[in-house]
């Protein structure tokens, strides 16, 4: 997504809460996009201390902590970050395409943005090149992460402040 020009905020973006979720298997190679997303965020002139930060044991348990806090009510945005590996067998296929869709379906159902900087590489080994390749890719992600969720905040805003009127 990179911005050609520094993201605006608007005040209501300033003021937005954010829930960021991490998956902590792999949790070495996700904590790149989450220093990465706050690193963004900071940049941008959000407040970090507006952002919480939940840890899951793996991908899988991401939609339903991302549920419970959209439900809070306490939250503008939801990120979630993980790492689905291919581990030589199709598991990895369906535990994607499930937390994708479920993160699809709680944004729709519980208007709450959920951005994802899930991935799942088609092929990952845990040798040095693949780590070190994943490690810095995720500082990317989390740096498209970051300014993904401030332009999708921002745009909210400008929804509500037209819907107001």
């Amino acid at each position: 997504m990179n911005q050609s020009t520094p993201l605006t905020l608007s005040t209501s973006t300033r003021s937005a809460r954010i829930a960021f979720i991490r998956a902590d298997w792999h949790g070495d190679i996700v904590e790149n996009c989450h220093a990465s997303f706050l690193a963004t965020l900071a940049e941008n002139g959000f407040p970090i201390d507006q952002v919480e930060t939940f840890t899951v044991p793996g991908v899988f348990e991401i939609p339903l902590q991302a549920k419970l806090l959209a439900k809070s009510g306490r939250y503008g945005a939801i990120v979630a970050s993980g790492f689905v590996v291919d581990g030589g067998i199709y598991r990895h296929d369906f535990v994607s395409t499930a937390v994708i869709d479920a993160l699809m379906t709680l944004q729709m159902e519980q208007e709450v943005p959920v951005i994802s900087a899930v991935l799942t590489p088609h092929h990952f080994h845990e040798h040095e090149a693949h780590l070190q390749f994943f490690r810095e890719h995720f500082v990317t992600k989390g740096c498209e992460a970051g300014e993904a969720c401030l332009k999708t905040l921002d745009n909210l805003a400008q929804v509500r402040r037209l819907t107001a009127d």
